[in-house]
């Protein structure tokens, strides 16, 4: 349809993948930590939210 506009401009994709391979090591860092946070924040609330059996 569209795909004059979507030649000129690089699309987020591509630009965060360029970002990625530039920062290198501390994008990996970040994704990680932010892998780790989440599902510590998961445990977290399934073991609020656990069942008191009696």
């Amino acid at each position: 349809m569209n795909e004059t506009v979507n030649d000129n401009a690089p699309s987020f994709v591509k630009q965060a993948m360029r970002n990625m391979v530039r920062k290198g090591s501390k994008s990996l860092l970040h994704f990680g930590l932010t892998g780790v946070g989440f599902l510590a924040f998961i445990v977290l609330v399934a073991w609020l939210g656990r069942p008191s059996l009696p």
